[in-house]
């Protein structure tokens, strides 16, 4: 990722190696503040009130907040806990609990002087792997891209992204954005589409910060009008990420995802997810099996922006954090293998 000029990752060890740092998301893009968490309990906080967020991102937080759990009490007890506390942050995405099975399976068998080394080493690893994943999405997305281009080669190639699937909500590239940094790199003309994705923003202000700081260029919409942008056919392509594919290839996503499925449905505007395969869930038959979180409406009711926090509304509020869009309405998914028909 570009921030301040220089390429970074999201999620770093801190210098004693001991613990790790984080951006606090709920700050940007105001200010760009970093933290450290020194604990499982630190690393739960931050899951949970989403001073880090995004499917892989949190699993990779997760796996260093149980290795920092072994440093403090390597016993089986110990382990037990802070793993129960880790995967009860949040509930949608599947990496979470993916990345503390890894740290887990890879501690378990040792004795518990070896467990925290063992587990820190396995959270470097889940890291590394992840950026290497992402760039191979974003290498087979680029290719998509450059075809998508190549059909309309007099005018800069539109794609529409919902919520924030970038290098925010990864350790780098990010899964949806990374074609658009490699085609935007490459020489391709490229302008997104973001969503502001209501309640919390995360288009608007995390992923225009993203593709600002890359020099990509973006327009930030509101949430409903994707769908008439699409009807003038100013729109190319939807990709977006997604906390969870189950089995049969049904994609949970941000909140609005399935209403932006439907929109590319009906004016025959592909749908692209792009996902690693440490979020395809096989022990998942369907959407509908997911549990989808429910979040405080207040999140709702009012909105954070730069002089602050204001109430919308007086009235209360319901705050589903996800929705499902179903298999049928997906284009095809990016992935680190290529792009695939089905899952």
């Amino acid at each position: 990722m570009i921030l301040q000029n220089s390429h970074q990752r999201s999620i770093t060890r801190t210098q004693d190696g001991k613990g790790v740092r984080i951006l606090d998301q709920r700050r940007l893009p105001w200010e760009v503040v970093w933290v450290e968490l020194r604990s499982a309990q630190a690393a739960e906080i931050a899951i949970r009130e989403m001073w880090t967020r995004g499917a892989p991102l949190i699993g990779a937080t997760a796996a260093y907040g149980l290795a920092m759990a072994l440093a403090d009490d390597p016993s089986d007890a110990g382990l037990d806990a802070a793993f129960r506390l880790l995967a009860e942050a949040r509930p949608t995405a599947v990496n979470l609990r993916w990345a503390l099975e890894q740290v887990a399976g890879a501690v378990s068998a040792l004795v518990p002087a070896d467990r925290a080394e063992a587990a820190f080493t396995r959270a470097d690893a889940i890291c590394d792997e992840d950026v290497a994943l992402n760039k191979a999405i974003g290498e087979h997305g680029l290719a998509l891209l450059r075809d998508l281009h190549a059909k309309h080669p007099d005018r800069p190639l539109n794609i529409l992204t919902h919520c924030n699937a970038g290098w925010l909500a990864t350790v780098d590239y990010g899964t949806a954005t990374a074609p658009i940094y490699l085609a935007h790199d490459a020489g391709i003309p490229v302008h997104v589409w973001v969503d502001e994705t209501r309640p919390r923003n995360q288009g608007a202000l995390l992923t225009a910060f993203e593709l600002a700081g890359h020099g990509v260029p973006h327009t930030v919409i509101a949430d409903n009008a994707g769908g008439h942008l699409m009807m003038q056919g100013q729109v190319d392509a939807v990709i977006v990420g997604t906390d969870r594919v189950t089995a049969n290839g049904d994609v949970c996503n941000k909140i609005g995802t399935y209403l932006k499925a439907l929109a590319a449905h009906d004016n025959d505007v592909p749908f692209y997810v792009a996902l690693p395969y440490t979020t395809y869930d096989a022990e998942t038959a369907t959407g509908r099996d997911i549990p989808i979180e429910e979040r405080h409406g207040d999140e709702v009711t009012h909105v954070a922006g730069e002089g602050g926090t204001i109430r919308v509304t007086a009235s209360a509020a319901a705050n589903p954090a996800f929705d499902v869009t179903p298999a049928r309405l997906v284009s095809g998914y990016l992935t680190e293998r290529g792009l695939l028909d089905r899952i």
